[in-house]
């Protein structure tokens, strides 16, 4: 089974959030669950500059013309582990920072250009192959990626006709983000008007990628099953709901995982002291160490809480400072890293400030320092308003560090409340509060701090949650079923 990935990240060449390790971290989860050699991932990126720079001297270059934009060329190349085909159009993405962003913090202008080159060089791929190798199925990520089953079903390669197209599956990671177009862009992005129609790309006027895949992608897959069933409804699905809900039956909510050799507090070069399940003591010695580097003097009878996240009122980040002074009336802590918002990075370091030693901040992000606080804290805040599936809870589970979070999307679907039944029943990973809005979220800081207070209970939740399953292989296997659903290959005579 040959499947390309469409995706505008992919750890370890670029990262800005979430989508990024899902691309990086599924291919070798698909390699290690099917028999050998019976999938073949090959990873299709942009070739920003770490891209290029991770690719080795001598990759197999294949030169695009007609792509949105303008000429581009293909390199083909082994590189830290993946089979890397990247699009190689220096007008397009030879920029410094973010993928997405400018220097002015607003996005390209020729964004549409950029992916929409991107999704056209794939059109390609999966029909007329490259170097001899051709998909039997495309995988694409996001917006970015979305408009790729369209040009398969609107617009085939010319070289191509007569071929069948490979199957397409899109996965939607945040339907926050859409890209959307001015309708003028169609020329330049070479869609037929055909398209341009409610149950087309069209999205109130503008073109829409995200659309697009949602469209005509043969099967639609999400990052949780509460997610999946969250975007159907108006208050999630952010005006796709009666498109996601029409394509109900070919809807899929697949659990992100993450990688338990990088997420490992047995083995992790960036904490204080390593611990595991059946060893908790040297935990002590990273809640000191995070103590120390956020100047912090935590009780020792109330837990030491962090935030690792962007700083966005979708994260629920304005809801976590209004409930802040519940937090410290109850003798609690809190460390924070991330960036984003202005108003919420000038609040929290005001909160530092006025609560010395009770609240400590860092502006910015630090990939160390983030196993450093999943190891030392007792507790994560995940207070957001939605959350596909979010990593940072799953980090916390592993390493013993026990989730507080709204329950929404994949938030729901990862942490067990400790709810009467479930301390009765002894399953219970972490807190969860609904609705989300600031006194929930304050009556969950205050049953955290209660079960705190009884060592017993929190020792036996620690562990449990370090034993919930957090990894790729459940994940795998379902979109393993996916692809060979669509390929109409039994799944037992393909190894899944």
């Amino acid at each position: 089974m040959k499947v390309l990935f469409v995706a505008s990240e992919c750890v370890p060449f670029v990262k800005t959030g979430g989508l990024a390790d899902v691309v990086g971290a599924l291919p070798g989860a698909l390699a290690a669950l099917l028999p050998q050699g019976s999938v073949e991932v090959r990873v299709l990126l942009p070739a920003y500059p770490a891209v290029k720079a991770a690719l080795p001297k001598k990759a197999k270059t294949v030169v695009f013309g007609n792509l949105p934009g303008g000429r581009a060329r293909l390199l083909a190349a082994k590189a830290k582990g993946f089979d890397v085909l990247a699009l190689d159009a220096p007008h397009l993405f030879d920029r410094p920072g973010n993928p997405y962003l400018g220097p002015d913090g607003k996005d390209w202008p020729d964004n549409h250009l950029r992916y929409g080159a991107l999704a056209r060089a794939a059109a390609r791929i999966a029909m007329e192959g490259v170097g001899g190798w051709r998909p039997d199925i495309v995988h694409t990520h996001d917006w970015q990626g979305g408009l790729v089953p369209a040009y398969l079903k609107l617009d085939p390669p010319r070289a191509a006709k007569g071929k069948t197209p490979p199957p397409t599956l899109i996965t939607i990671h945040n339907i926050a983000f859409q890209g959307l177009f001015p309708a003028a862009a169609m020329t330049e992005l070479g869609l037929p008007e055909s398209g341009f129609t409610h149950s087309g790309f069209e999205f109130f006027g503008q073109v829409g990628f995200l659309k697009a895949g949602l469209a005509y992608a043969d099967r639609i897959a999400t990052v949780s099953p509460t997610y999946a069933r969250e975007l159907t409804s108006a208050e999630f699905g952010m005006g796709l709901e009666g498109l996601i809900a029409h394509r109900r039956a070919g809807l899929s909510g697949i659990l992100n995982g993450i990688d338990l050799d990088v997420w490992n507090p047995e083995a992790d070069a960036a904490i204080a002291a390593p611990y595991a399940v059946g060893r908790l003591g040297p935990k002590a010695k990273n809640r000191a160490a995070l103590a120390e580097r956020f100047r912090l003097d935590p009780e020792k009878n109330a837990p030491l809480f962090c935030v690792i996240s962007r700083l966005t009122r979708q994260k629920g980040l304005d809801l976590l400072l209004e409930a802040l002074p519940r937090l410290l009336a109850r003798g609690a802590s809190l460390a924070l890293l991330g960036a984003g918002d202005a108003d919420l990075e000038k609040a929290f370091a005001d909160a530092a400030r006025n609560n010395p030693g009770r609240v400590g901040v860092v502006i910015g992000y630090d990939e160390a320092l983030s196993h450093l606080m999943q190891a030392g804290a007792d507790a994560i805040l995940v207070p957001s308003r939605f959350e596909p599936c979010g990593l940072t809870q799953l980090y916390g589970l592993r390493y013993g560090t026990l989730p507080v979070v709204a329950r929404t999307g994949g938030l729901a679907d990862t942490v067990i409340d400790a709810n009467t039944a479930a301390l009765q029943a002894g399953v219970a990973t972490g807190f969860q509060f609904s609705p989300v809005a600031t006194a929930p979220l304050a009556d969950a800081i205050d049953r955290a701090c209660d079960a705190f207070a009884d060592r017993k209970l929190w020792t036996a939740m620690m562990r449990r949650a370090m034993k919930h399953p957090v990894g790729w292989e459940t994940s795998a296997a379902a979109y393993a079923k996916i692809y060979t659903e669509m390929l109409g290959v039994d799944a037992l005579e393909a190894g899944v």
